[in-house]
């Protein structure tokens, strides 16, 4: 995730104002503690880097407006924790924790200290282990190799290839890059495509870590809104023809994070929209096996059988199989592989090989697992759909056909404070602000279904806790909610 300020740079109470957003529980008796969990959001996520240097107290009192007071008390929660330093005559800056930072809830959370719904990744797929022992027990075969595969492992690639071929998309091997992640994926075509200034069509909202990378290459989002049903085709292509973007990063296959997933008409459309204006598109195909409601291979086609020549397609297995594998691929052209290959030494020389064989093994028959996931999935999702209707009764979703998350509509402009307010509960939580280009969505909030269905059940009682303590209504302002956390 990219820093809201370089590492070591100094933010100016205006601009931290602005990122604490609406940071304040209504009611609250102690707002100290409110403003010290809030700024600790920030550290967390990453957007206040250690050795970020804070504006003088005075100077945040003023922007916020709060009295000196509440600053002071709210610092020293911080510096007790670790995460912030100061220095007489040098000031205060964010400092790294000298242990775990630990958030203790009310009350505790089934055995967990802290739910993460900030990241939508389900755990290790039943069967990796014994596939590790697979390749572990035929290893001994490729360690006389040298280990470097720029282009990735054969026998990885043509099970790459061939699950292509049974989505209905013909593919060579020689079509594949294996990477260290869609990520990685993602930093590797940046790079080969854009340069500083150029522009990037992506949808509003998109996924905050593909934001970070297209910002990170010093490159430009141009955001095209979603709409209630889906992508707003005439908008994409009316941007395309007036931004000019270099290309287009768009996930059509139950989308992050609004889950919508582009139909065979809407994909064929939006082929010719980019072949008329000439830009690629870079087509995340991420969470594609995630077909909750039904077989991925019955899906609509991949969007390269319709661009085969302007489509670049990013995978992974880091939310089908497990984030741990860090794994993931490009599949485009084969003058554009060479192309990546060509520029990739400069970042690396491949990707894990024994990672890249346990995959490999995975995918030589990979539907009995992935339907177990995917029953797994649907049935978490549908208690997470249940606890929220229970517990945040004004909440408004839709239920997702596939992917990992729900898009929650508020009542209110209140997402940063929830998810402020949620770090007391035991819950963390990536606010709307994240999803957005250029910030916003403080009425949307992101909710993975990737937890067990014990914990998806209390965190969305606990949920109910922060939606009432945010709004003001039904959970007084007891001493318990208004304690620092430790």
């Amino acid at each position: 995730m990219s820093p809201e300020v370089p590492p070591g740079g100094r933010i100016s109470g205006f601009r931290l104002a602005r990122l604490l957003g609406e940071w304040r529980r209504r009611g609250a008796r102690q707002g100290s503690s409110d403003l010290a969990a809030a700024i600790r959001l920030l550290v967390l996520d990453g957007r206040l880097p250690a050795g970020t240097r804070l504006p003088a107290e005075r100077e945040l009192a003023d922007a916020l407006p709060v009295s000196r007071t509440m600053i002071t008390a709210a610092l020293d929660q911080l510096r007790e924790e670790g995460l912030v330093a100061s220095r007489r005559g040098a000031g205060s800056w964010i400092s790294l924790p000298t242990g775990a930072l630990g958030i203790v809830p009310d009350t505790p959370l089934l055995g967990h200290s802290m739910v993460d719904f900030a990241r939508a990744a389900p755990p290790a797929l039943p069967g990796l282990l014994a596939a590790f022992d697979s390749v572990r027990r035929h290893l001994p075969d490729h360690l006389a190799d040298h280990g470097y595969y720029e282009h990735g492992h054969p026998d990885l690639r043509r099970a790459i290839a061939a699950r292509y071929e049974a989505r209905g998309l013909p593919t060579s091997p020689d079509q594949i890059v294996v990477t260290s992640g869609a990520q990685h994926a993602l930093a590797l075509v940046l790079r080969l495509f854009t340069g500083p200034g150029d522009r990037v069509l992506v949808e509003q909202p998109s996924y905050p870590n593909a934001l970070d990378a297209i910002k990170a290459v010093s490159a430009i989002p141009v955001p095209v809104a979603m709409t209630d049903t889906g992508w707003d085709l005439p908008g994409i292509a009316a941007a395309l023809r007036q931004a000019a973007p270099r290309l287009a990063y768009l996930v059509v296959d139950f989308h992050n994070p609004t889950a919508h997933r582009l139909d065979e008409a809407g994909r064929s459309e939006l082929a010719d929209t980019a072949r008329r204006a000439r830009t690629p598109l870079v087509i995340d195909e991420t969470v594609c096996e995630l077909d909750l409601d039904g077989d991925p291979l019955d899906g609509p086609p991949p969007m390269a059988k319709f661009a085969e020549d302007l489509v670049i397609t990013l995978g992974s297995a880091s939310k089908s199989h497990w984030g741990g594998l860090r794994i993931g691929w490009i599949r485009a052209t084969p003058e554009v592989v060479h192309r990546l290959i060509s520029t990739r030494a400069a970042l690396d020389l491949g990707s894990a090989v024994v990672d890249q064989l346990v995959l490999a093994e995975l995918l030589a028959n990979p539907d009995p697992a992935l339907r177990e996931r995917r029953a797994g999935l649907a049935g978490q999702r549908d208690v997470l759909m249940a606890g929220l209707r229970e517990h945040c009764p004004t909440w408004n979703f839709r239920r997702p056909a596939g992917g990992l998350s729900l898009w929650c509509e508020l009542d209110a402009p209140v997402s940063t404070r929830i998810a402020v307010v949620a770090q007391n509960h035991g819950i963390r939580l990536a606010p709307g602000s994240r999803f957005g280009a250029h910030g916003g969505f403080e009425r949307w909030l992101r909710l993975p279904f990737v937890q067990p269905p014990d914990v998806l059940r209390d965190a969305a009682r606990r949920l109910g806790l922060v939606a009432a303590a945010v709004a003001g209504t039904g959970v007084a302002a007891d001493e318990d909610l208004a304690v620092p956390v430790a």
